[in-house]
């Protein structure tokens, strides 16, 4: 695949370990603090959404494999959550080494039945990267209500890490 895609997600990987960063900081409990009036209802859940995200267009969509969505209360912190991730960062390079037509279209379905979606593998790159930073929106906005505002050395912006 691109080399700008690949680019790209090494500084999405950057961006999502000042993330973990911050929530081992969080004090026991707060990472998986239920708040119903929320997306998701906690910053677990959230990150949890967001990894599957990654694994039902990547791994199920892309590459054809069957995936099932992981249990949230299974990941227990962030540790348990990262060991995830390293799925998610492991079924990306397969994908960043074999699509190799970033315009091949695949239809796939959609959660409602009645609608077909048509997308390309830049697609299937793309989505999943965009998806994840609103949802660390989400997350960093949890964490802030829940009295745990984000901090991040030399004042880093949360959105995407800054190139050297």
């Amino acid at each position: 695949m691109n080399q700008d895609l690949r680019t790209l997600y090494g500084w999405v990987k950057q961006s999502r370990a000042m993330v973990f960063d911050y929530t081992h900081r969080l004090p026991r409990g707060v990472y998986t603090h239920e708040r119903p009036d929320f997306a998701y209802g906690s910053i677990r859940n959230i990150h949890a959404h967001t990894a599957d995200c990654y694994l039902w267009w990547i791994e199920q969509i892309g590459l054809g494999r069957p995936h099932s969505a992981v249990s949230p209360p299974s990941l227990v912190d962030t540790a348990a959550m990262r060991a995830y991730f390293d799925r998610v960062d492991a079924v990306m390079e397969e994908a960043l080494e074999t699509f190799t037509d970033p315009d091949r279209v695949y239809v796939c379905n959609h959660p409602n039945p009645e609608v077909r979606l048509t997308v390309s593998q830049r697609w299937l790159v793309m989505h999943p990267v965009t998806h994840e930073f609103h949802h660390k929106g989400q997350m960093l906005a949890l964490g802030r209500v829940l009295g745990h505002p984000a901090v991040f050395e030399g004042g880093q912006d949360t959105d995407l890490l800054n190139p050297r």
